[in-house]
């Protein structure tokens, strides 16, 4: 009789428990689901906005599916919640996890954090001379971890992301035109108005010299054992190098035929002759 009694106790708990339960794990469910869509949908918005960036293909990916795991992550830790699972540990648990891996890849993560910012908000570019982390060169490759410099004399540098980023980046490509600045010096007893015209007209001949915006010349210091000009004409930028090499050139050979002197450093020695007894 007491077995039938409880059966029939249970019986009448029975509605109650499905209506209670029912509920939460239908809730649970819903939750499941949905979450796990606006997974996807967080997913496809990241890589779509990467992708219209012109991010790599490689951080994009990564990203993409990194931010799939995190609204994931939430969706499962709600669902678990839903149904009454104390995720107030399983939290903590996650939490000291994800610590631990930090830590032990703090360099690496670093890095590819730096990565992704050079490459969304691109301070240097594939092709671009710059000068960052102590080197100069041009960038071969950017990739998660590191970037890959060219150096002039055709060695190759591999420096962390992170230690471009936390530094100063010198971009000497990202502009259109570049300034040469030379300091020419002449003796002092040259002709400043004669120098300088000498000096505008090989800048006015110069295959290489922009009218746009104009060159200046100026008197720049009385040095100790010269006159010393600026010079400072505008050139494209892929034309720095051969314009510097040949402005210097055609300035040395227009001051010797304009018979102006080029001050160099020279030593006067006397020699005195001692008395012999």
């Amino acid at each position: 009789m007491e077995n039938l009694e409880g059966l029939e106790g249970l019986m009448q708990q029975a509605p109650e428990f499905l209506m209670t339960y029912g509920l939460k794990a239908l809730a649970a469910l819903v939750i499941f689901i949905v979450g796990k869509y606006f997974a996807g949908v967080a997913k496809r918005m990241t890589d779509k906005i990467l992708t219209n960036r012109k991010v790599d293909q490689t951080v994009v990916s990564f990203v993409a599916n990194l931010a799939w795991a995190v609204v994931f992550v939430f969706t499962v830790i709600a669902t678990l919640g839903q149904v009454g699972v104390q995720t107030a540990s399983l939290v903590a648990v996650i939490g000291a996890a994800g610590l631990a891996v930090g830590l032990a890849l703090q360099g690496s993560l670093s890095n590819f954090a730096s990565g992704v910012l050079m490459v969304l908000f691109r301070p240097c570019r594939v092709g671009d001379f710059v000068e960052a982390a102590g080197v100069a060169g041009v960038i071969d490759e950017i990739t998660i971890f590191s970037t890959k410099i060219r150096t002039g004399d055709n060695k190759l540098i591999v420096a962390p992301n992170s230690a471009i980023m936390n530094g100063t980046i010198t971009n000497y490509s990202i502009m259109e035109k570049r300034r040469i600045d030379l300091v020419i010096g002449v003796g002092y007893t040259s002709d400043i108005a004669k120098t300088k015209k000498v000096l505008a007209e090989v800048l006015d001949n110069n295959q290489f010299v922009l009218k746009d915006p104009g060159y200046t010349i100026g008197l720049a210091e009385l040095a100790d054992s010269s006159i010393n000009f600026v010079v400072r004409p505008w050139v494209n930028n892929g034309d720095y190098w051969p314009a510097r090499f040949e402005v210097l050139e055609q300035i040395k050979n227009a001051l010797d035929a304009a018979e102006i002197e080029i001050p160099f450093p020279q030593m006067d020695l006397h020699v005195k002759e001692l008395a012999s007894n």
